[in-house]
């Protein structure tokens, strides 16, 4: 299938454009810097061709969303699936006394509103059997399990667990796929040294989920990266 991968050019999202390649499937990776982006991707470009597309996407950036989508779709291209990954971790530390509201509306801009644009005009493009959607969420967004702190970042994902159940009711006739997942705990510039989950495992149980369609036992469309259901 084609697979569109949001905050592609590092951490989780190269590993989930990598695993993705290695199973044959073409991907999309879209990176909010063209020149590192090209960088980071440079050895898979080489060993895969033109099944890797490396594409300026920032998530931001709707203008330049919706033109890229116009140009694929110009092409011929569709898509099975749609990855949003690119994600931001700010003001993790600092307590609601001190928190710059602008803190806020970035979590937003680019965890929450981010993914909502990359759907807006890439869904016209989703027309390949079996399509799915998968918002990269966190644990940090369960209600159930808040924990102090860490408000923009926790309260974005669970306004994306949100979108992400919406999406399943509006689009479930259509046979499109919709999953929020966390993707565990890694060593990345997000996650910190100490992580314990490898970003390849991670990007390995995700393609797969992608791939097999895994569905949640229970109502909510909020999985691990293992398919195990998370408390919303």
């Amino acid at each position: 299938m084609n697979i569109l991968i949001t905050g592609a050019g590092r951490g989780l999202g190269l590993d989930l454009v990598t695993i993705a390649l290695e199973r044959g499937h073409s991907v999309i990776a879209g990176v909010r810097d063209l020149s590192r982006g090209q960088d980071a991707l440079s050895g898979l470009s080489a060993d895969y061709g033109d099944k890797l597309t490396v594409a300026a996407l920032d998530v931001t950036d709707e203008e330049g969303i919706a033109a890229l989508a116009a140009s694929l779709k110009e092409e011929g291209r569709t898509l099975g699936s749609i990855v949003n990954n690119a994600a931001v971790l700010n003001a993790s530390d600092t307590p609601l006394e001190e928190l710059d509201i602008a803190e806020m509306q970035l979590a937003l801009d680019i965890n929450l509103y981010g993914p909502m644009r990359v759907v807006k005009h890439f869904l016209p493009l989703l027309t390949e059997p079996e399509a799915s959607i998968i918002n990269i969420s966190s644990e940090a967004g369960s209600i159930t399990n808040a924990y102090p702190g860490s408000y923009p970042y926790t309260i974005s994902k669970t306004a994306l667990n949100m979108f992400s159940q919406k999406l399943h009711v509006t689009l479930k006739e259509r046979g499109v796929h919709v999953l929020s997942v966390h993707p565990g705990w890694m060593p990345t510039d997000m996650g910190g040294a100490k992580a314990p989950t490898s970003p390849r495992t991670s990007a390995e149980g995700i393609i797969s989920l992608l791939e097999q369609r895994t569905a949640p036992e229970g109502h909510f469309m909020f999985v691990d990266y293992t398919g195990k259901d998370m408390e919303i």
